[in-house]
């Protein structure tokens, strides 16, 4: 292999960029494929992902992308529903997909042996789908359950409600599964219209890790139909502007659950933004563990709630963090309290060098970890094409870590984690404020 930062042009359509440990192609169809090789690995973690998710969905069409993603599954123009679900099961591999915010993923993890049939699976649920009409009546009771499950548990409604008083009107705002309404509004030509615009090779990107050669990697890719695909448009899909709510306070109240379920955020910062591993750093400290200072006070300390903890997400344009808790009716108001101390604290004083340092030490400890594995490093590997992010090694990540400073920390718990500028929601027999 060439050595680090060399480009090899194969000719001028085909381009390998060579980058510390990542090797690039953009071809001429528009696809994007990164591999990333993992000495001593035996299995190989295969993705795709789409360039098109809730946030690109409008108020009547909630829901769709989620709908088309669990429609592929259900048959394509070479296999059965049940094909499709012994393709790689049979073979000791996993195949799954998600619909996040930005982003429709299918992926596999296989034995190296068996990449191309992974890379067949996943390109016929992306471009031969059948989206029938008798599916889509079948699937949309599915999915109906599946809401009903989200209602069931209100740890996953109260993010919801705070997304939606967060965002409003606004796509970033939307739940990812739809609403009841919505999903009984879609039909087949929703999903078909859906799946023209965005599921082509422009708007692909494809990542795989592990015991993966990028050349054969590509050859299989030729030889299981996806370089002969062609690129459809690459317009930019619509994204309005996104404006968060001034901070409020809502309570939804639910006499069937026994707690008072409480998110307390705002937004944060987007996925470029330099700060990133700070912002990380802090989030984790407050609230990313047993030894965070929000889970030794709140519940160590006072004894006020089982779960608590913070929470962020970083997306191109946005991005949004808090602080969940749960807690019996009668002492939700004490520990909001408590957390809002803490945070206030934060705010004022900031953290003490041992305590950013001892927090440096988790952060490096979290990032090596989780790069041991093949799905994680497919997962980073595709981001640096996502979101134009430039791939680091392990080292310089680290350095990321050891150069965070006391008063980068400070600002930053100054400009986010004030909770006078949070909004507010709860959910249950009795509210906050």
């Amino acid at each position: 292999m060439p050595d680090a930062a060399v480009v090899v042009i194969v000719d001028a359509a085909d381009a390998r960029v060579v980058l510390p440990g990542l090797r690039r192609t953009d071809l001429p169809n528009g696809l994007t494929v990164l591999s990333e090789e993992v000495p001593g690995a035996r299995s190989v973690a295969f993705g795709a992902w789409v360039r098109a998710a809730t946030l690109h969905e409008s108020a009547d069409e909630m829901g769709v992308s989620h709908f088309l993603e669990h429609m592929v599954f259900k048959g394509t123009r070479s296999r059965t529903a049940q094909e499709i679900a012994l393709s790689l099961e049979t073979l000791g591999g996993s195949l799954d997909a998600y619909t996040e915010r930005e982003h429709t993923s299918y992926q596999a993890r296989v034995l190296d042996e068996h990449l191309p049939e992974a890379a067949a699976v996943i390109g016929d649920l992306i471009f031969e789908p059948l989206l029938r009409d008798a599916d889509l009546k079948l699937e949309r009771k599915v999915i109906l359950e599946e809401i009903s499950m989200v209602d069931d548990t209100p740890d996953d409604v109260i993010f919801d409600v705070h997304n939606r008083a967060l965002w409003g009107d606004h796509s970033h705002g939307f739940p990812i599964l739809g609403t009841r309404e919505t999903v009984k509004s879609l039909k087949v030509s929703h999903l078909r219209a859906l799946h023209e615009r965005a599921y082509h090779t422009g708007r692909l990107v494809v990542a795989a890790s592990g015991r993966v050669d990028h050349d054969q990697l590509l050859d299989t890719l030729h030889t299981s139909g996806w370089l002969a695909r062609a690129c459809g448009d690459v317009t930019p899909l619509a994204v309005a502007p996104a404006v968060a709510a001034a901070p409020s306070a809502q309570h939804i109240e639910r006499a069937d659950i026994a707690q008072t379920h409480v998110v307390l955020g705002r937004t944060a910062i987007a996925h470029a933004d330099p700060r990133r591993y700070a912002f990380a750093l802090l989030s984790m400290l407050l609230g990313g563990g047993m030894s965070s200072r929000l889970f030794q006070r709140v519940r160590e300390e006072l004894g006020l709630a089982y779960s608590v903890y913070t929470f962020s997400s970083s997306y191109a344009d946005a991005g949004v963090h808090g602080v969940y808790l749960a807690s019996a009716p009668d002492t939700a108001q004490q520990a909001l309290d408590a957390v809002r101390e803490v945070l206030e604290r934060v705010v004022a004083d900031g953290l003490p060098d041992a305590e950013i340092a001892a927090g440096k030490r988790q952060l490096r400890g979290q990032l090596v970890l989780s790069m041991e594995g093949v799905s994680s490093r497919m997962y980073r590997a595709a981001t640096t094409a996502l979101y134009g992010e430039p791939h680091r090694s392990i080292d310089e990540l680290l350095a990321l870590v050891d150069a965070i400073d006391a008063e980068t920390v400070l600002s930053i718990a100054r400009e986010f984690f004030d909770p006078s500028q949070h909004l507010l929601v709860s959910l249950g027999p009795k509210g906050v404020r």
